[in-house]
Parts: structure tokens; sequence; C-alpha cells
């Protein structure tokens, strides 16, 4: 069943409508609509692949049908409910796609679910860029404004969370370009968000800061923010520190996908969404939290060949490897999450365990030149080339372990050692993680949930960030 919102346009006294699809979920909007209205043109549309692209001002933003997560300027976003598509149209959940663009691209809209009205009053941002500089005692914050606040608008405080705030009053932050922003000095992050009129910066500080001053200069318009640090936590030892250890990408692999499903439960529930929807979230934190560059072997249900998917993380520079998977065994009361290095099989189970995942080799196309003998030399080899990460890959599966210990209620089955082809070649620290097992009846429930599937996201993440400072404090005091 279909309606419409009606959009009150202030700007030119304009009345429109946007056709929706009501849903038990909530209201869901047209993209093609959207795109008129507030883009004044057509979207880019790709049939084959389900997607669309809107170019509203500077902004490009990409849709998926049956997908919750949409990108802008290539940020992930994610909303509660998945995109529906319906005919050559892509209809989005309205309160949280309104509610995204209005914090990213359009700060002029406002929607009223209640009354299901788009009111549009274009407003221009205030605050529209950050330039960080570094000096020798120190950095300078350099954040671009279109015009001068009162002093007393302007307020700024260090979090015992390793932040640096900075609110005013009354400002309206481009939050998508605040976010772009190239970090240097003691700034290890940047990130920016509207609170209702205040405008709230955040700078994730790499070092102590003794003190810090705020002024506001006319030409040009900006906010300086100068921090001190001491002399001798120097800006070359910084440099050396991250020249030697920049963990910078991370590749994230979801097992299966395409013409192979993997485990399938007894409800139905295929091994392949629930291992991309784990990465996906994972994937959100690191990109919302992190600086780390996130690469995905596969962002749809696609087929990717095993031996591709190391090819793409060494050819993107890759200085992590996550594979995640869902596990299965005949008996049916087996439980638990468990994680694996690349060595031979010491165990009948993870024998059997690599040995299921390992079969999607026979869905490859020309196969048989690619592969040889799992159990033979050819595996000792390739654990010896990867012998170097060993020791690094050990350290993170063992933290994956122990977050996932922490938040999922179910049996902690250790660290494993196996052969999986998909690990075979991958030039630094590499696990497969098997989250749970589709084939026991109650795990199969717990996954189909998304918080369950969130708490596991969740633990995944903090073990990255958790190994990544491990290795930045090793190297930092060697």
């Amino acid at each position: 069943m279909g309606g419409s919102i009606r959009v009150v346009n202030r700007v030119n006294n304009s009345l429109d409508d946007i056709e929706t699809l009501d849903r038990l979920r909530g209201t869901f909007v047209s993209t093609r609509d959207v795109s008129r209205i507030l883009a004044k043109r057509d979207p880019f549309v790709n049939e084959a692949r389900g997607k669309m692209v809107l170019y509203i001002g500077n902004h490009r933003i990409k849709i998926s049908g049956n997908s919750s997560f949409i990108l802008i300027d290539e940020k992930v976003y994610q909303m509660p409910a998945y995109a529906i598509e319906a005919g050559d149209d892509i209809y989005l959940p309205a309160e949280s796609f309104f509610d995204i663009l209005k914090r990213t691209t359009m700060p002029g809209i406002k929607y009223d679910p209640r009354r299901m009205v788009l009111d549009i009053d274009i407003k221009s941002f205030t605050i529209t860029g950050v330039n960080i500089s570094q000096k020798a005692n120190g950095t300078i914050l350099r954040i671009q404004t279109r015009n001068n606040f009162p002093d007393g608008n302007i307020s700024s405080f260090f979090h015992e969370n390793g932040w640096f705030y900075i609110t005013v009053a009354g400002g309206l932050v481009d939050t998508t370009e605040i976010r772009r922003s190239d970090t240097r000095g003691v700034i290890k992050s940047v990130a920016a968000d509207q609170l209702g009129e205040s405008a709230q910066l955040a700078f994730q500080i790499r070092t102590k800061v003794i003190n810090h001053e705020i002024y506001q200069s006319k030409d040009p318009s900006e906010i300086v923010v100068s921090l001190r640090t001491p002399m001798d936590n120097s800006v070359a030892r910084i440099k050396k520190v991250k020249d030697r250890w920049k963990l910078d990408t991370i590749v994230l692999d979801a097992g299966h996908g395409g013409k192979d499903p993997g485990t399938i439960g007894r409800r139905g529930t295929l091994e392949k969404d629930l291992a991309l929807d784990i990465v996906k979230r994972v994937g959100l934190l690191l990109e919302k939290n992190t600086k780390l560059k996130v690469i995905y072997t596969r962002e749809e249900d696609v087929f990717i060949p095993l031996w591709k998917r190391t090819k793409i993380a060494n050819e993107s520079n890759g200085k992590m490897f996550l594979s995640v998977h869902l596990n299965s065994n005949p008996n049916k009361t087996a439980y638990g999450f468990e994680t694996y290095l690349l060595r031979p099989g010491k165990t009948e189970d993870a024998i059997e365990v690599a040995s299921r995942e390992n079969e999607a080799i026979k869905l490859e196309d020309r196969s048989k030149d690619r592969y040889k003998d799992l159990s033979g030399e050819n595996l000792i080899l390739a654990t010896m080339a990867q012998s170097v990460y060993m020791k690094e890959s050990e350290e993170l599966a063992a933290m994956i372990q122990e977050e996932m210990a922490k938040k999922i209620k179910s049996k902690n089955r250790g660290v494993k050692q196996a052969g999986f082809h998909v690990l075979i070649g991958a030039s630094m620290p590499n696990v497969l993680i098997e989250a749970g097992f589709l084939t026991n009846r109650n795990e199969e429930k717990n996954l189909r949930n998304p918080k369950y599937r969130q708490t596991i996201a969740n633990s995944i993440y903090k073990a990255i960030v958790k190994f990544r400072y491990s290795r930045e404090q090793y190297l930092a005091e060697s």
C-alpha cells in the first residue's frame, strides 16, 4: 500500500509529493522522487546491480536495494531497515534516511513523520572544514567558518577518553567535509556531529597536551586552536613509530557468496548472508571510529574464488586479513565460536572444518591448476612463507576469542589451526573466524538476531583496535 509525503519548499514557496510505500516497519520513500525534488535531476541507475546514485550539491549518495547501508562520499551510513526494490525504483526508510541527509548534506531539511511532511529551507554550513598543521612544540587547528561567532558560543574541553571537544553554539557543521580532514601532529582522528543548534567537533589526541588556546580570526574567517605538547614527544619520534608499523588497511572477507551458499541452517539460514552482514557491521564500526581503510573482498552476494580473496588483500596493501564464516557439524549439539590460523590441522574437528570451507574450490572455473594437495608439502611451504606473520596472527586470534568471550553467551572453543586455502598467500596477519554453528538449533536462532550479530561485530572490532594498539605500543617502546 502506498501514499505520499508532502514536500514544502520554503525557498520558492512550492509544494510537491514524494511517493511512499507503507510497511509494518514504517514509511519508505521513492529514491527517484527524492532525486527529482532535492537534486533536480534523475538518479544514475544500474538496474543489473540494483543500485542508484544521487547527486545532491557536491555530494554523491550511493543506494543499494535490499541493503541497509548507504554511502555518502564513500563514507558508510547504516539505516535500521533495508531499502526495498520495487519496479525500477528503490524505496528508503524515510525517517532514518532524511535524518542522515540532514546531518551530512542538507542541514535545511526537516521531516515530520507524524504529519508526513518534509520541510525544505536551504541553509549554508557555517563550519566548513579543518586544516591541521604540526609544529615543533605542538599542533595548530584552523577551523574554517563562514562567519564569526560570539566568544561565549565557543567552548572546549579534554575528555578522559582521549578526545578533545570543541562546541560552537549556533554553528552548522559540514560533518562529511570535517571527517575528510587530513590528520597530523597530535591529532589521530577527527569527527563531527550536529547536536541540535550546536556543532561539535571532536579530535582524538595521540599524545599529552600541556595547554591550549582558542581565538577567532576575521580574515580569513576561522577558529584557530593551538595545542601545545612536551618537546620530548617530538614529531620526528611520532613519525618514526608510524612509519615502522602503519597498520592502516584492513581486509574483511565475508565467506562464500553467490553460487556458494556455505552452511545452511535448519531454518534455511544461509552462511553467506550472515557472514556478509557481520563483515559489514565490523567495517562500519572501523570506518566510523578509526582512520583504518577498509577493503571488502565482496560487498554483495557474489561468488569470489578463494585465491582471488588473498590477491585482493595483497594488491590493496592490506595489513590485516580477517575471513568470517559460520560453522557446521554433524553433531547438532556442537556450538560456540572459534578462530583459526593457517597451519595443517592438528585435530579431526579442525581438519573437517578446513575441508568444508575449502569445498568452494569445486565451484571455481579451471581450479585444478591453482590448487594442489592441501595436506602435502605445498601447505607446509605456504605456512613457512607466512611464518613471519604467525606470531601476529596468533595474537590477533587470541584477542578475538577474548573479546567475543566477554559478550557472547556461547562456548569459547579457542584458537585452532587448520589449512584454509582462503588464508594461503595473505602477506599479513590473517585469521579465519567461525562465529557460531548454524547446525545447532539454538545458535542458529541467535545468529538470525541482528542484535546478536552486532555483538559479534563489536567484539571483532574491539579485538582489531586492541591488536593495532598493542603493535603500536610495542614499536613505540623499542
